[in-house]
């Protein structure tokens, strides 16, 4: 059954339909089988029943492409793509979508009894009674208005009591997620992936259901580690990853990151000096404003769980460039105790900023190949482990095509008889 599904994955063709047609007349699968024919209930079954079985032949195929001195390149890329799920969009909610759906339903609804009240009315003063079958039709609308709005309610209340923020009702784990600032939102899954930058091979994948990236950096970059030769990782990422805490435990790992810091500052959108125009000085531990003034350190906070320093200046009152800086009394400068990691990964883009050009030629390229086998449609199972067993097979699959393509089928062959 598993050679089914390789060469099903393989060559495009993930449906068990579509492969229990192929079982019948693809001579290369009815070589596979030994003229083995399948219906599609075994074929969907056994793809159900060892997803856990499955998952590990990726590994293991991945841990094989290490024993062929395939992972002894010292560079990963790291990078999250959104898959539909089989799910509607119609089929997800939000508490917003349902309160303007709830919305909508109430105005209806006093619509409807707006019109029949005046027909009553019309009725009491004229005797003239509405046509049977606009007021059959009213009522009926009226009717299923009223079940849609008892339906969204039962969904609200069973956001309410399992705190969910979201209800996916054909596949409950399937989440709405943004894609790109110019695409619409999907419902899906997000796809993480490490791939090495030699041979472009996946050494790491995982599903989620969060519709952001910036959780995944330490996650993914151990995964990468655990599976990687060499004795010091590099792993780039985009700006998307940004996240202090997840970026000082990649590097704390051992894991030299390279991920561009987003612009979010407010001063800088106002037209005043960002933070990165303070220069600062570790060994005084001081900050050097743009007017050459040292900004000394006054006293330790706390922030959401952090120790922020903050640093100020007692020469602001003076400054002949304060208008550019802040309208404020002094302009304070705060950072965090684990602040030298960031700057340190900061450093190491700026001495090669062409680090992030290799990111997008190494971890793209297996999407579009992957979403281009899928067909550009949605997974075909649902729930987050199966799910994760049909994205193992791709990536399988995807792999399985990278060393046939760098070694030839025969070594391929020869290395897994080994």
């Amino acid at each position: 059954m598993l050679r089914i599904y390789l060469y099903g994955y393989l060559n495009q063709a993930q449906s068990s339909r579509r492969l229990e047609r192929e079982c019948g007349r693809n001579l290369e699968l009815i070589w596979l089988t030994g003229r083995l024919k399948p219906d599609f209930k075994t074929i969907a079954d056994f793809r159900k029943d060892n997803g856990s079985a499955i998952r590990k032949v990726c590994q293991q195929f991945v841990a094989l492409c290490r024993n062929m001195n395939l992972l002894d390149g010292d560079v990963v890329a790291i990078d999250g793509s959104r898959f539909k799920a089989v799910n509607a969009k119609a089929k997800n909610y939000t508490r917003g979508k349902l309160r303007q759906k709830l919305g909508k339903i109430d105005k209806a609804i006093e619509r409807y009894l707006g019109e029949l009240d005046r027909a009553d009315e019309v009725l009491e003063q004229t005797g003239t009674v509405l046509p049977e079958a606009r007021m059959e039709r009213t009522l009926r609308k009226l009717d299923h208005l009223q079940k849609e709005a008892v339906r969204y309610r039962s969904i609200e209340q069973r956001m309410d009591q399992t705190g969910e923020t979201q209800v996916s009702l054909s596949d409950p784990d399937a989440r709405s997620m943004a894609t790109t600032a110019r695409m619409p939102r999907i419902v899906g899954y997000n796809v993480q992936t490490v791939v090495e930058a030699d041979h472009h091979l996946i050494v790491a994948h995982e599903v989620t259901m969060l519709g952001f990236d910036r959780d995944a950096l330490s996650m993914m970059a151990a995964a990468a580690k655990d599976v990687m030769t060499t004795g010091q990782l590099t792993a780039i990422a985009d700006k998307g990853y940004y996240k202090s805490e997840e970026i000082v435990a990649s590097e704390d790992a051992g894991i030299s990151v390279v991920v561009p810091k987003p612009m979010t500052s407010n001063a800088a959108a106002r037209g005043q000096f960002d933070k990165a125009d303070f220069a600062y000085d570790s060994e005084k531990d001081v900050y050097i404003c743009p007017a050459g003034e040292n900004l000394t350190y006054r006293f330790t906070g706390q922030q959401d769980g952090k120790a922020i320093r903050s640093y100020w200046s007692r020469a602001c009152a003076d400054c002949v460039i304060k208008d550019k800086c802040t309208t404020s009394k002094e302009r304070r400068v705060r950072r965090w105790e684990k602040e030298g990691v960031l700057e340190r990964v900061q450093e190491r883009l700026d001495g090669d900023p062409t680090q992030l050009a290799v990111r997008s030629m190494t971890v793209e390229h297996p999407y579009g190949t992957i979403k281009l086998w899928m067909g550009a449609t949605h997974f075909k199972m649902r729930r987050l482990k199966n799910v994760a067993t049909e994205m193992a097979l791709h990536v399988h699959a995807y792999n399985m095509t990278r060393v046939m393509n760098i070694m030839g089928i025969p070594a391929m062959i020869a290395a897994m008889k080994a």
